[in-house]
């Protein structure tokens, strides 16, 4: 009998011991969460040094490290159309002090464009926020004589199949935008992809190709000295930074909206309470008026949104683009 009480009295310990520990643990996270960010952070680019994502890192990444009182150091992990570095952010060690930047392809498109992915971006990451959009400038040489939009489509629809337009990858917004284009006005053109921004505006300049829809940091240099003529930006809106170039709806051609976005993700697996943290850091960053003026002048216009509304703007970018590339049967490279 005194045997059994003993064992009943050390189950009751331990079982009150184990209560305790329980009762400790959300107290001990909160405690981490609060103590965070205790060693630098790594944020992950999927694309090469000197990319629009690796500026945006990098700008962005300078400021928030600040405000977070750690250093953000940057790492380039280029290949499969932003792919691999994606996976690599959603792969890290769910503790937050690995996070990334990325694209419309491999945060969206590319769930479309590629049989098979190492991750789901739907659920392996959360959005931090959308850090800037990018409208794409439709342009021509300005050896072409075309001075407006309205120009080009005669042009287009006068010509089947004569015309070439270059993208720096299939499934990239300045490939689709186009295509879109194409089907409202019930044209045809060939695409044709280049590794680059800068080797599909080489193209246009020699004269391989004949009209595109590229960021404007590759192709405003060429506007301002005259070889590039800009018709257009493929936003619902004229962007702050280019104003007196107009959009495509105020030119007859409604229902186009291509942004170069890039934004912030980290592993979904990451919790909650840092997520917040970093995700306020970076928005704080990138509505910093120092940071804003950084980022415009390679002609980003910064958002810094918050976690929610960078969610919504991809689901709506699915939407977007999914019916378009299932008509067409865009495959990724």
């Amino acid at each position: 009998m005194n045997k059994l009480r003993s064992l009943t009295l050390a189950r009751r310990v331990a079982a009150r011991a184990l209560m305790g520990l329980a009762a400790a643990a959300p107290l001990t996270s909160a405690l981490a969460a609060d103590a965070w960010p205790t060693q630098p952070l790594k944020a992950i680019v999927p694309f090469g040094p000197g990319s629009s994502p690796d500026q945006v890192a990098r700008i962005v990444g300078e400021k928030a490290g600040a405000i977070l009182g750690q250093t953000i150091v940057i790492e380039n992990k280029p290949g499969a159309s932003g792919n691999i570095g994606t996976f690599a952010i959603a792969n890290a060690k769910p503790d937050g002090y690995t996070f990334g930047v990325s694209i419309t392809g491999p945060l969206v498109n590319n769930t479309l464009l590629f049989d098979k992915l190492p991750y789901a971006p739907a659920t392996d990451l959360s959005p931090l926020t959308l850090a800037v959009h990018q409208p794409n400038v439709l342009v021509v040489p300005a050896s072409a004589g075309i001075g407006n939009v309205g120009q080009l489509l005669d042009a287009l629809k006068r010509n089947p199949d004569k015309y070439n337009f270059p993208s720096p990858g299939a499934g990239t917004v300045s490939h689709l935008a186009v295509e879109l284009l194409l089907q409202q006005i019930g044209a045809r053109a060939t695409h044709v992809p280049y590794p680059s921004s800068p080797a599909a505006l080489t193209s246009l300049l020699s004269g391989d190709t004949q009209f595109a829809a590229l960021p404007p940091i590759a192709v405003m240099p060429m506007v301002k000295d005259g070889r590039l003529k800009a018709l257009a930006v493929t936003s619902s809106k004229r962007s702050a930074l280019l104003p007196d170039i107009p959009t495509l709806a105020e030119v007859g051609v409604p229902g186009i909206e291509g942004s170069a976005w890039i934004g912030f993700v980290v592993s979904s697996k990451v919790p909650a309470d840092i997520q917040k943290k970093l995700s306020d850091a970076l928005i704080q960053a990138i509505r910093d008026p120092e940071v804003a003026k950084r980022l415009q002048t390679p002609f980003m216009d910064p958002v810094g949104s918050t976690p929610a509304e960078f969610r919504a703007y991809m689901d709506d970018e699915l939407k977007r683009w999914a019916p378009l590339i299932k008509k067409l049967g865009i495959k990724g490279q």
